[in-house]
């Protein structure tokens, strides 16, 4: 055991954060901190690191153990080149070989026995310096640079010129190279891109000591932690594997609590009922059983029924009109920044039904992207057509879409007039802001409140095309179950900008990804965007490709031709599906209009009618077991 928590307890006032919290944490155990916003995730991480005393209870950590820390807004700042900052986590290993060289040079000039004693404490000297790995020292440095997506042009820029997310993953990487026994990181991944990500998690996973982490992100959760400490209302429970593991555990426990409480009121009100029945007999034996039923029911500790934030937030997204089949059609689309060229000649449609999700690295031009669709920005060639029909709810990661100066409540009555004080508040109330929280000034609300009011203008707005950026930033891990449940239960159609790998998988139905100025085309999530990216990126993206170091000389480009051939394919099992699903949706019809007939009178005396309906309700069975295979085989 390196470090152990026992009987933390922590309150703000009357607002009690955490309860007798204990758990621990072994040599290289990578372990994740989660619950909800305002749990006490980040209070518990600055309690281990001593930066906020607990009201009670004890940090134990193992003797001589060294430990780091990576606060959620943390950056580096000084004078210095990101490469000299990061280098200063080596101050040590570079003064031990400025003395190794200074070594080598004064062994020119000694003789007997004091050349003797300097090779001997040359010798101790550098093979410490080999220990610690000093010669490799330099490119450790420049692998953990590129690998939180920094470019080898940019390792000479000033640390004060950086932008706020680039100092933050500056300040990782100082964090990273000076390898404490334990790492402390407090949503590390909100700066990073995908392929940033995915480095962090292999190093993390290779990682020598122990990390703990407080993220929400869950794939990264999935692939790093074995071991899961939650937060809920206070308390601390330890669960081993990983989130899915947890996640599962955790619905078991909740199931089982539910059913416990259920049964416990259901003993209840049957006793209630007894002790009635018992009363209402009047005789004195009666009574008295009755009055010892009731002190044994005095004495039950009554259960109190679970809850979790999902009963408590409602987010329903429902179109007002139906939209046209085709929703966005994108042609020869770019955009440039001065010398920076974004992306050229973009083509791309989107259809009414589909969840669209755009990926890529940092600076592709993703959000630019969506800003043009918006009309917030103009792009410098090509064009966008809406289709007929469609109407825009727009999500802005920035919130430029809500008034700073504005209350809660008065951003909702002035974009939707015809709504009542009462129904403003119950749709505020719908995202857990009730009495006079609705009257807080949006300047005054945290990042993933505005993102709450965000979604509450969004649902009032009844589109049938929403478009998000980022949608799942500053949301903990229950408000994005909520806000993927309200997208896969939606009947619009969906384009958004994100990185959360788990958020893309459970609700993306195809995925753009913004790769070497171009656009590569995924139809599936993002498990299915992993295991066939190599492949398109080398047949449609080249240049990215050849940049990225995946490209092989036996696959070649795709011709002209063989492109065309491809999508007459697609169009041809996509027109197939159309007349399956239309056939499926006839049959099913018909299916249920003899159900309905066979429960009139007249028909169900009628014995000869009753064999006929019933030998063509047997044919509709076939052709349905027929035609739904057929559809799944399309579909995939």
């Amino acid at each position: 055991m390196i470090l152990a928590c026992q009987n933390i307890n922590k309150a703000f006032g009357t607002n009690e954060i955490l309860k007798n919290a204990s758990f621990h944490v072994e040599e290289r155990e990578k372990t994740a901190i989660v619950g909800i916003n305002g749990a006490g995730k980040s209070t518990l991480l600055k309690i281990i690191m001593r930066e906020l005393p607990a009201d009670s209870g004890e940090i134990i950590l193992a003797k001589g153990t060294t430990i780091g820390y990576l606060a959620q807004h943390e950056a580096v700042s000084s004078g210095n080149t990101i490469y000299e900052e990061l280098l200063e986590v080596k101050r040590d290993l570079i003064t031990m070989e400025e003395t190794i060289r200074s070594m080598e040079l004064e062994m020119k000039t000694l003789q007997g026995d004091a050349l003797t004693q300097l090779l001997e404490s040359y010798n101790r000297l550098s093979t410490e310096f080999e220990r610690r790995d000093g010669y490799a020292y330099q490119s450790e440095l420049a692998g953990v640079l590129k690998g939180l997506g920094f470019k080898e042009e940019e390792f000479s820029k000033k640390v004060e010129t950086l932008s706020g997310g680039q100092k933050t993953r500056a300040a990782l990487g100082k964090l990273l190279l000076s390898k404490p026994d334990i790492i402390l990181l407090d949503e590390p991944t909100n700066h990073l891109d995908m392929n940033s990500i995915a480095w962090l998690e292999t190093y993390l996973l290779s990682y020598p000591g122990a990390v703990i982490i407080v993220a929400h992100d869950r794939y990264f959760l999935n692939r790093v932690v074995t071991k899961v400490v939650e937060i809920d209302n206070g308390y601390v429970t330890t669960f081993s594997g990983n989130y899915s593991a947890y996640a599962e555990k955790k619905k078991q426990l909740r199931d089982n609590a539910l059913k416990a409480w259920m049964n416990q009121q259901q003993e209840i009100k049957h006793q209630q009922e007894v002790i009635t029945k018992l009363k209402s007999f009047n005789r004195e034996k009666s009574i008295k059983r009755a009055e010892s039923r009731e002190k044994m029911l005095e004495k039950i500790e009554v259960l109190e029924k679970p809850v979790e934030i999902n009963d408590e937030i409602r987010i329903k997204l429902e179109p007002r009109t139906v939209s046209g089949n085709d929703v966005l059609t994108v042609e020869g689309l770019s955009k440039s920044f001065g010398e920076n060229h974004l992306f050229t000649s973009l083509n791309f449609e989107i259809k009414r039904g589909e969840r669209v999700a755009v990926i890529g690295n940092n600076g592709t031009g993703k959000t630019t992207l969506l800003k043009i669709i918006n009309q917030v920005l103009p792009a410098d060639t090509g064009r966008f057509t809406l289709g007929s029909k469609v109407k825009i709810g727009y999500y802005d990661q920035e919130h430029h879409v809500l008034h700073m100066e504005k209350t809660m409540f008065e951003e909702l009555s002035d974009a939707y007039p015809t709504l009542t004080n009462t129904q403003i508040r119950n749709v505020l109330a719908a995202f857990l802001f009730t009495g006079d929280d609705v009257f807080k000034r949006i300047s005054d609300l945290s990042g993933g409140e505005r993102g709450r009011v965000s979604l509450a203008k969004l649902m009032l707005s009844e589109a049938n095309f929403i478009i998000l950026d980022e949608p799942t930033n500053h949301l903990d891990i229950t408000s994005k179950e909520i806000l993927e449940n309200a997208l896969n239960n939606y009947t619009g159609t969906v384009l958004y900008v994100s990185h959360d790998r788990y958020f893309i998988n459970q609700t993306a139905t195809r995925i753009l990804e913004l790769t070497g100025n171009t656009l590569v085309n995924y139809i599936g999530n993002y498990d299915y965007y992993l295991e066939k990216k190599e492949e398109l990126t080398q047949i449609y993206a080249p240049q990215a490709a050849e940049a990225a170091g995946t490209e092989k000389a036996s696959v070649a480009k795709l011709s002209w031709q063989q492109k065309k051939e491809e999508q007459a394919l697609l169009r041809k099992k996509q027109n197939e599906l159309k007349k399956t699903e239309a056939r499926i949706h006839e049959l099913e019809t018909r299916d249920s209009e003899i159900d309905a007939l066979m429960e009139d009178e007249e028909v169900f005396t009628d014995v000869a009618k009753c064999i006929e309906l019933s030998t063509e309700k047997a044919v509709i069975a076939e052709e349905l077991e027929v035609l739904y295979e057929m559809w799944e085989t399309l579909a995939e």
